[in-house]
């Protein structure tokens, strides 16, 4: 508008602009004001999806009224002409665009109809961003809107771009052609195969949306949410301004080879009609998603899955060098970024005795999260003996870990896994859970799947693992993108700090997505105290990613780790946090590059698999693995036929061939080639494109000087560790009271303290509930606690308090307030002498019962935002909350005695909640999208209810309460229960089945 206004007032002597300028003066009217809205103004097409079909498009084509006038433009090429023939068309494009402004068009059509022999397509993508940025530059792309008409577009990602790079609508042809013919033959009419197309392309850009934070797509559009890899810098500042990219590579000449090879290719063919491509008939099948005999190239196929699975069954050493061999042969041919890098010699060789031994080795090693549903148990479990007899690390997943596995089984095999992760802090996330295990890990994203999350299909959900997620069998578990749940570095910090206090031995460390600006959110995570980083690449991952997420998602690890290494050393953080990284990986050559690039640790996630039988079928979601691993189908589990030292022969001969390779470099030990980035360099090619790309800012080397005098260099790999800061935490002094008293006490008396506290403590009860938890598990046992506490309690008040354990506070409470509350009770009272109604006033934080899987809570007052978040199993009675309460919430009850905020119920998927609503104002605030609302008419319910609400009153003496329970029957008229719809049928289907 600023643009426009200026042009109104101050008209431009450019004498190509006049007409556009002057046109724009008649519509206003002389001394009107711009930003008026006029009829003038308001002329806009609307659609309601960016999708047009055929038909869709001939509408907006025919249109020829007042402000709206369309005009198409072709982007085509000559072919006859040399590789510059597309940078001159795409000059003459930009012109074209910018003339038709002059003329008066405000909607322009740039369609790719019209390919024939001696005319090629300009990519749609290229075309689209070049006349955006163009038309930006000229100051005039609020003028028109670019319709884009393309038999290019046929993926989400390929939409994604369109839009993110400025079209308003687009028009898949070809995609829509397939579609019907696709519909013919399995019977379906027409318009449904189209429609159904449609609805899924829909549904891909809401997720991407979703998982960038983004709502509209009016600001998704020419938002330029990407990375680059392997373009030039020259391409990238002309065509695509703005986008981060920083590998060099190719420009439009290659752009337009590449389009030419294609073409003459398809041309060729069509010139021949009976002809075969390569022995089969028609076109290549494509092979882009799974394994085809001529399609493309992928990392895992039938000659190294059969070559390592021979391999580890015979424990043969040759046969895994041919695995290895074969490996390095696809890396050779420029298949990923590291295949374009060649490790040389820091030093001369060394005897291969002096080298560190291999068991030493493939202690770094660890195996990827893979959760207990994603895969089976049986699988799971394998994983998690193999890794305990190396001295290794498994990684639970997301989902929990049963307690059996804690306990070694009749052969001494301990099925535990020594790394459990959490999706920050839901999904049956447990202080016994917490308590076990070597390190805690905090999932932040995924690599494969970056911001999306996870989801286990309603049809993967047994018994047997909603048991271990605290949720309910047949219902989907939505795994939303975890900045959902944290939202910037203090709420990292703070989860980081909870988990230290829940179990003080173990590490705690963070996974991040390799992205363009990871290193400074490695640093920012470093600095909240986290012990170690995971950088995890786009590559490898169990395939169970939806189709549209297993390409152009993330980035390789390459860009993540080396952007990681070089921040931290830079900024003297190096030293505090060990570094891993995953993605991928299947020999040394992989480990080497890592290490050289910085990492200390790897993670494995489809070697392992692919060792114990996985033939990479790529339908994991599905539940129909016929190997039995990424399945709960019992059926399908027999088949499974994987064992611990198939595992444990792949990390081991994977060690023995890294030990080889060291000792060729000149180093004896792992940790004398980690951060070595002069041991790299990058690869002499002649592939076409790959010549092109530059390795650079890859291989860089970190500043390692001092910036200061007095200074010591930083280091460039992890030497001194993270600060121990739970060692003056309160809970200390509760446990030497509990000790004391114990020894006075019998084991069922009740013991009680008094304590005051302030908003400086965090995590009360935290560390008491790990420690007294652990105890426990080695046999031990503590009496029934009860404390009262005084004042206003910091962050995390109660976390993870486990059962017997009974928090009073008289006060408030700040944020996370019963978060993963474990089978406690915590009470929340106004102060005796306070001066205020309680009720209408807040007395906790917000996201309080944050992941709870059982216990209980009782507030006076009202909770502030997103109360019961993941819920999984508390019950909790508060008097009001605000926006988003019971937030993707899969079990436990909540009952709620007055006002409750916007958007609430959304994502809710199990358990139950009962609003007290007598201004009938819930429907409106409700996210009706997964629950109804419901009377309370069950007779059932409504004694179920009472005794709720009656035990608040008994724990809390609310006088809300009891005013709601001085007329029940009036009281009882206004309460609606919020019942999730997946969740109530999966409650009815096992109660026709206990018939």
């Amino acid at each position: 508008f600023k643009q426009l206004f200026a042009q109104v007032t101050n008209p431009p002597i450019d004498p190509i602009r006049e007409r556009s300028v002057m046109s724009i003066k008649t519509t206003i009217g002389p001394g009107a004001n711009p930003l008026d809205e006029t009829p003038e103004q308001c002329h806009r097409l609307i659609h309601k999806r960016p999708l047009l079909r055929e038909s869709d498009l001939a509408k907006v084509k025919a249109i020829s009224e007042g402000l709206l006038e369309t005009k198409t433009i072709p982007i085509l090429f000559p072919v006859h002409e040399d590789a510059g023939g597309l940078k001159t068309a795409l000059d003459t494009l930009c012109l074209n665009a910018e003339q038709a402004i002059d003329e008066g068009y405000t909607i322009l059509i740039l369609s790719d109809r019209g390919i024939n022999a001696d005319q090629a397509a300009i990519p749609a993508l290229l075309a689209t961003s070049a006349v955006h940025h163009y038309l930006i530059q000229r100051g005039i792309r609020m003028c028109v809107g670019l319709v884009i008409e393309t038999a290019d577009a046929r993926e989400v990602h390929h939409f994604a771009l369109l839009l993110g790079y400025g079209a308003s609508a687009i028009c898949p042809y070809l995609a829509i052609e397939h579609a019907r013919a696709i519909g013919d033959r399995n019977g379906i009419p027409e318009q449904d195969a189209v429609d159904h197309y449609f609805k899924a392309i829909d549904k891909g850009l809401l997720k991407v949306m979703s998982k960038m934070g983004i709502s509209t797509l009016a600001s998704y559009r020419g938002a330029q949410i990407f990375e680059a890899i392997g373009l030039s810098t020259a391409f990238i500042n002309q065509y695509f301004c703005g986008t981060s990219s920083r590998i060099e590579g190719i420009g439009v000449d290659q752009i337009a080879l590449e389009c030419l090879q294609r073409h003459h290719k398809a041309f060729d063919e069509a010139q021949r009609r009976s002809a075969k491509y390569e022995g089969g008939a028609g076109l290549p099948t494509g092979g882009l998603y799974r394994w085809r005999r001529r399609g493309e190239q992928h990392t895992w196929n039938p000659s190294t899955v059969s070559l390592l699975q021979d391999a580890v069954r015979r424990g043969d050493v040759e046969t895994f060098h041919r695995f290895t061999e074969a490996v390095d042969d696809e890396s050779r041919s420029a298949f990923t970024l590291r295949s374009l890098i060649d490790l040389k010699p820091i030093g001369p060789p060394v005897p291969l005795d002096e080298v560190e031994p291999a068991i030493d080795i493939v202690q770094r090693f660890c195996t990827g999260a893979m959760s207990l549903g994603s895969i089976s148990a049986e699988a799971h479990e394998t994983l998690a003996i193999a890794m305990n007899k190396l001295g290794a690390k498994s990684n639970s997943g997301e989902g929990g870990e049963e307690a059996h596995r804690q306990v070694a089984d009749e052969n001494g095999q301990l099925r535990s896994s020594a790394i459990r992760q959490v999706a920050s802090g839901r999904f049956g996330v447990h202080i016994r859970y917490l308590s076990e295990g070597r390190e805690i890990q905090i999932k932040i994203a995924q690599g494969a799947k970056p911001g999306e999350g996870g989801q286990l299909p309603g049809h993967k959900v047994t018994s047997r693992i909603a048991n271990v997620r605290c949720s309910t069998p047949g219902v989907t578990l939505i795994s939303p993108p975890p900045h959902h749940d944290i939202y910037s570095i203090e709420d990292l910090a703070q989860l980081i700090y909870d988990l230290k206090c829940a179990h003080p031995k173990a590490r705690v460390s963070v996974k991040l997505v390799s992205e363009v600006g990871v290193g400074t959110i490695a640093a920012g995570v470093a600095k909240a105290k986290a012990d170690a980083l995971v950088i995890a690449g786009d590559g490898g991952g169990t395939g169970a990613s939806p189709l549209s997420s297993l390409q152009h998602c993330g980035l390789p690890w390459e860009l993540g780790l080396a952007e990681t290494q070089q921040t931290l050393v830079k900024n003297g953080l190096r030293g505090r946090v060990r570094l891993q990284v995953d993605g991928g990986f299947r020999s040394p050559r992989d480990v080497l590059i890592a290490a050289a690039l910085g990492a200390e640790e790897f993670g494995f996630s489809t070697a392992p698999l692919v060792s114990m039988g996985c033939i990479m079928l790529r339908k994991c979601h599905l539940n129909t693995c016929s190997v039995g691993i990424a399945t709960q189908d019992p059926r399908l589990i027999e088949r499974f036929a994987g064992e611990p030292i198939h595992v444990v022969r792949f990390f081991m001969m994977l060690a023995e061939a890294i030990r080889g390779e060291l000792a060729s470099l000149g180093v004896r030990t792992f940790e004398e080639w980690v951060g070595q980035v002069k041991g790299l360099t990058a690869k002499q090619t002649t592939h076409w494109k790959a010549q092109h790309v530059s390795l650079d800012a890859l291989l860089a080397s970190p500043r390692t000087e001092p910036i200061f005098q007095n200074q010591e260099a930083f280091s460039i790999l992890h030497t001194v560790g993270q600060d121990n800061f739970v060692d003056s935490h309160g809970d200390w002094h509760i446990l030497e009271k509990v000790d004391l008293l114990s020894q006075h006490l019998g084991s069922d008396e009740l013991i009680q303290l008094n304590r005051e506290v302030s908003n400086i403590d965090r995590a009360v009860g935290t560390l008491l509930s790990g420690e007294l938890t652990r105890r426990e598990m080695n046999g031990s046992s503590h009496p029934p606690l009860l404390v009262r506490f005084s004042g206003r309690a910091g962050q995390s008040f109660g976390a993870f308090l486990k059962d017997h354990v009974n928090f009073i506070l008289e006060g408030e409470a700040n944020d996370y307030l019963g978060k993963g509350l474990s089978g406690g009770t915590i009470t929340v009272v106004p102060p005796p002498d306070a001066g205020w109604e309680a009720s209408g006033s807040v007395s906790i934080g917000n996201v309080a019962l944050y992941g709870a899987t059982s216990g209980s809570i009782f507030i006076v007052g009202r909770a502030g935002e997103r109360f019961a978040v993941r819920n999984s199993g508390a019950l909790a009675v508060v008097e009001g909350v605000g926006d988003h309460g019971c937030e993707y919430m899969t079990g436990g009850e909540v009952v709620i005695l007055g006002p409750t905020g916007k958007n609430f119920a959304a994502g809710m998927s199990g358990g139950f909640a009962y609003v007290y609503d007598p201004e009938h104002s819930l429907k409106q605030r409700c996210n009706l999208d997964l629950v109804t609302l419901n009377e309370v008419s069950d007779v059932k319910d409504q004694l179920h209810l009472k005794e709720i609400i009656s035990r608040h009153i008994r724990e809390t003496g609310s006088r809300l309460a009891r005013s709601i329970m001085t007329d029940w029957d009036q009281s009882l008229s206004h309460f609606i229960k919020v019942v999730p719809v997946e969740y109530q049928a999966a409650l009815n289907r096992q109660v026709d089945r206990g018939a």
